[in-house]
């Protein structure tokens, strides 16, 4: 069923990539957000029944399934990335799910039996004043102690030639160096509906915490970068804070978005001549306008719900790039035509409008995915997504 000339696939990603970011596309380039749950939560690719918590304390089964998902992702997960065999090996990443920034706090790390790990929020009306009087942990602190330990068995396992279906590992990656937002973070650690009284009964409070929290990203991501040889701040940068779909644009403008100002001017060179990208993948759509005019965000990442014709007309022509597509559950539960019928009204309503344009799923794929259904988004951006 599938195509397995992955020389001739991976030609045309070339052309493809290359056209799309010089500004002349070709066609419509095609995405997919993929993580190990994909591996670790299927049966059939999770032979051995891994739980997640062996998962975290055991760098060879990191890296085992960092391998498989890779492998996963050049056979059988079609898009616009390299295909087939990796010549020079596998890259795997230390994978921290969503738990690297709570978890770097101190949160309690709970592992669920048929889902991802997740983290309990922990200030409540006791100590949640306490919290704010704190000195940010260490860089290396709580969860991100265990990530750095998982990262240098990785590094010892490379060097000692680990092979997966006969192939070494080409490079090492440390994962995850950025930020929920200031509005999600606090949610995780409050409880959503906890903060999001706070934003209304204890404005000040919720200020306060907000700040705590842009101030605790930028010490640890700056951090990171300066420890693995990055520069600390670029010419422009890119975060999600997901929650700000709960709240009014009045209320994004008001006691969200000087946040959000902050955390971009702290990790940028200059934020006036900044280009810069979000992701939000909730009902979010509202506060794109403004975002876009005040952040100097030029690119979205988005899920679901969209209205695709707007996404391409309201934000101007300056757009560098737009992600969306086709929603995660209809991807899981619908059948390949469905799915190819989906992907197409997405392509009518936006391709008359803009060719910056990126189809992906919406958001972050779900495990045990029917590969037929990835296929079929794929096959239809490549039968008609040609410019």
């Amino acid at each position: 069923m599938f195509d397995r000339d992955y020389e001739k696939h991976n030609e045309e990603v070339k052309k493809v990539w290359d056209s799309y970011n010089a500004k002349k596309p070709l066609r419509m380039p095609v995405i997919l957000g993929v993580n190990n749950r994909v591996i670790m939560l299927d049966g059939k690719l999770n032979t051995k029944g891994y739980t997640f918590e062996h998962y975290f304390h055991d760098p060879l089964i990191m890296t085992e399934v960092c391998c498989e998902c890779e492998y996963q992702m050049r056979h059988n997960i079609y898009a616009d990335h390299e295909m087939g065999m990796p010549k020079e090996g596998w890259t795997i990443s230390v994978d921290k799910q969503n738990l690297y920034e709570c978890g770097w706090f101190g949160a309690k790390i709970v592992y669920a039996k048929n889902n991802v790990p997740f983290t309990e929020p922990f200030l409540d009306e006791d100590n949640k004043y306490e919290f704010l009087k704190k000195p940010f942990p260490k860089l290396f602190g709580n969860f991100e102690e265990l990530a750095y330990a998982t990262y240098n068995e990785m590094l010892k396992l490379q060097k000692e030639g680990y092979e997966y279906k006969r192939k070494p590992i080409k490079k090492v990656v440390y994962g995850s160096m950025g930020t929920d937002g200031p509005m999600t973070l606090g949610c995780m650690i409050r409880g959503t509906e906890n903060f999001c009284a706070d934003l209304i009964e204890d404005p000040v409070y919720a200020d306060e915490l907000m700040d705590y929290l842009v101030e605790a990203a930028t010490f640890r991501i700056r951090g990171l970068r300066k420890h693995f040889g990055f520069k600390e701040v670029n010419d422009g940068y890119g975060f999600g804070d997901d929650s700000i779909a709960l709240v009014s644009c009045d209320m994004y403008k008001e006691k969200i978005f000087p946040h959000h100002k902050k955390l971009f001017t702290l990790l940028l060179e200059d934020f006036d001549t900044s280009i810069n990208s979000i992701h939000l993948c909730g009902d979010a759509q509202r506060h794109f306008k403004f975002i876009k005019d005040n952040l100097r965000v030029y690119s979205f990442d988005t899920g679901y719900p969209i209205n695709f014709k707007k996404l391409a007309t309201e934000l101007g022509s300056d757009i560098i790039r737009l992600n969306g597509g086709v929603r995660v559950d209809d991807l899981l539960q619908k059948k390949p035509e469905e799915v190819a019928k989906e992907t197409k009204r997405i392509m009518d309503e936006v391709m008359p409008y803009t060719d910056r344009f990126v189809m992906r799923e919406a958001n972050n794929l779900s495990p045990c995915t029917p590969f037929e259904n990835i296929y079929a988004m794929y096959q239809t951006v490549r039968e008609n997504g040609w410019y």
